[in-house]
């Protein structure tokens, strides 16, 4: 629940009074690497939303918020790290969202976020090992996308009521990977199914037949790929049908996308999948502001827009844009009590914020912050149709 934000006239006065400067916010994510083709649109929710911020002149004395961008690569932490230096370093932001893939998210944090005391709130870093690292990130680490150990659940889900009881299952060689692969395997054991096997893959190979050899000598009813849609796991699926070893797929979220339907369409017609995703007013709500400017539906773009409004929000809630000063607002502004707040809305936000009052922000994906700071999850269930992404339901 929400700790109780001090309705004072000092809190107004903090706010209304604060003087007018040019925020930098980071957006760090793999702008090259095995998500790339997920990460443009994630960028351009996150700045839709800066742009909403700095056009209503509210924030913290008219304040305006500016993006700057960085290439977290996803897979390589020493890359995404001196890429998160340079931006507190050399550009000066006042807080990142990002990062996106679970292992760089992990090493900001640990090398260069604790160190110089600056918020990362991750729209897309799922992996169960990271809710650890939130009772030790000095409260600067939040994440709008839930763990993986949720994803693992509802994986269980939709396959036992496809009627699937045995699959087998390859997942990237990553901290992705591997902890979804692992809450997955555990969550669909004890549902009393059978993982036939629980292999890893290499990205960035031009032969996965080995590997789908493997995975067929094992068998099962369909083939879990926790992989990445712009690398391996795309190799995969591809091995696997050329080979006619598995023809139905189950696609976790790294694995859907427009480059999804791209590369297979209707090769993989019947396979089913997941990723975060919500059918609340918000995310309704988030398709009418952007408007089709971008895909608002596209895997992690909902949830970047919320991390991004979310520090904003939180700013104001401190009257400050000093990371050591707003960390502990986020929750606040996250969850109830307060009126409640949806995309479009953030000047009303900032404006109840200023005014002493109290918001509860919902945004595009139904935000909730347990625990130390992560999402509480809903997914988006979905189905290959003629050959397209279409949506089953939501959960």
């Amino acid at each position: 629940m929400k700790k109780m934000l001090m309705a004072t006239a000092a809190t107004a006065l903090i706010a209304g009074a604060a003087s007018a400067e040019d925020i930098k916010l980071g957006i760090i994510l793999g702008f090259t690497g095995p998500i790339e083709s997920l990460t443009p649109s994630m960028a351009d929710g996150a700045e839709l939303a800066m742009k909403e911020v700095s056009d209503s002149g509210k924030l913290l004395g008219g304040s305006t918020v500016m993006p700057v961008r960085a290439d977290s690569t996803c897979v390589d932490a020493a890359a995404a790290s001196a890429a998160a230096e340079r931006l507190i370093t050399s550009d000066g932001v006042k807080g990142i969202m990002g990062a996106d893939c679970s292992g760089v998210t992990g090493a900001i944090l640990n090398n260069v976020a604790l160190a110089n005391g600056v918020v990362m709130i991750s729209p897309s870093a799922t992996s169960p090992g990271l809710s650890h690292m939130n009772n030790e990130d000095n409260g600067l680490f939040f994440r709008t996308a839930p763990s993986d150990a949720r994803q693992g659940v509802v994986m269980t889900e939709v396959l036992m009521e496809e009627g699937i009881k045995e699959v087998a299952v390859t997942y990237t060689n990553n901290d992705y990977g591997k902890g979804l692969a692992d809450a997955f395997q555990a969550a669909f054991e004890a549902a009393g199914g059978t993982v036939t096997i629980n292999a890893a893959h290499e990205d960035g190979k031009a032969d996965y037949s080995a590997e789908v050899g493997a995975l067929a000598s094992a068998g099962g009813d369909r083939l879990v790929v926790a992989g990445y849609v712009d690398q391996g796991g795309s190799g995969i699926v591809r091995a696997a049908i050329d080979s006619g070893a598995f023809d139905t797929f189950h696609f976790p979220d790294g694995m859907i996308g427009a480059k999804l339907e791209e590369n297979f369409g209707d090769e993989i017609e019947g396979s089913t999948g997941q990723h975060p995703g919500t059918d609340s007013a918000g995310a309704a709500k988030f398709e009418e502001l952007v408007a089709g400017a971008f895909d608002a539906t596209s895997p992690f773009t909902p949830e970047s827009y919320d991390a991004a409004a979310l520090m904003m929000l939180a700013m104001q809630a401190a009257g400050s844009s000093d990371p050591a000063d707003y960390k502990g607002k986020v929750m606040d502004v996250a969850n109830a009590p307060g009126e409640q707040i949806f995309p479009g809305e953030l000047a009303k936000a900032l404006e109840i914020i200023a005014g002493g009052g109290e918001i509860d922000y919902v945004g595009a994906t139904a935000v909730e912050l347990i625990g130390a700071g992560e999402s509480a999850g809903n997914y988006r269930q979905i189905v290959i149709d003629g050959g397209a992404i279409t949506t089953a339901k939501y959960r």
